[in-house]
């Protein structure tokens, strides 16, 4: 029998070392799993990588591991939104590098990770900045880009219920990108607001397979991005 539930947050992170690329699920606010990275904050890691699709709002979940200054690289395709204070100082005072993809490519890289492909072609970017140094190729009379999958040492993601072999549900747009990142990462954590027992959860409705997940841990009132953002806070 495999039960991958930890007992908290600060565990489900404890082995995130100093240098990892860890990819941090979310859309938005939607699918963003704050409490998990407040853990990895409280934790101490440093020099990460980290590849989302955006930087965080406010001073709390991502943004406040950024104001920590934990972050060497960011692989992202909204590196500024409208609530995104922290991440542009950082990048201008050149502390955080910034590789920036567009969402689309982003999330077929992930997938592609995942899946065990190396690279593969996209027209998308042809032509301008983000296709400079990059492998160009004629096929059927139209121009692609050459990009690669990307892999994580750590993922963390954020799901609506799973049982304890790790099989994992969603609430809707928080589906995002979890169950590519799930696949490309080497450890993926997943919180959920609920965990049930082996053979509850209807196979037919799984959307990430618990092979995927390495470890499970139930926060059962998960924060919310904008409300602690519109409430002011900040994290620690």
């Amino acid at each position: 029998m495999i039960d991958k539930r930890v007992s908290s947050a600060a565990e489900a992170v404890a082995d995130v070392r100093d240098g990892a690329t860890v990819m941090i699920g979310g859309f938005g606010e939607a699918g963003s799993p704050v409490e998990l990275i407040h853990a990895l904050i409280d934790q101490g890691v440093r020099g990460l990588t980290v590849i989302s699709n955006n930087t965080g709002s406010g001073e709390v979940g991502l943004a406040a591991l950024l104001k920590e200054k934990r972050v060497s690289k960011v692989i992202c395709s909204f590196p500024r939104t409208a609530n995104s204070t922290v991440f542009p100082e950082l990048y201008r005072s050149g502390f955080t590098e910034l590789e920036l993809v567009p969402q689309g490519t982003l999330a077929e890289r992930i997938r592609a990770g995942g899946a065990g492909i190396p690279a593969f072609f996209t027209p998308t970017g042809v032509g301008t900045p983000l296709g400079e140094g990059k492998e160009l190729r004629t096929i059927d009379g139209r121009e692609y880009l050459l990009e690669y999958g990307l892999h994580a040492d750590f993922a963390l993601i954020k799901g609506r219920a799973a049982d304890t072999h790790g099989n994992v549900l969603y609430n809707k747009t928080a589906r995002n990108f979890g169950p590519i990142m799930a696949m490309a990462a080497k450890t993926s954590v997943v919180q959920v607001e609920h965990i049930v027992a082996a053979g509850e959860l209807d196979p037919e409705t799984i959307v990430t397979p618990g092979i995927f997940v390495s470890r499970v841990i139930e926060i059962a009132k998960p924060a919310h991005e904008s409300e602690l953002v519109a409430a002011g806070v900040t994290y620690p």
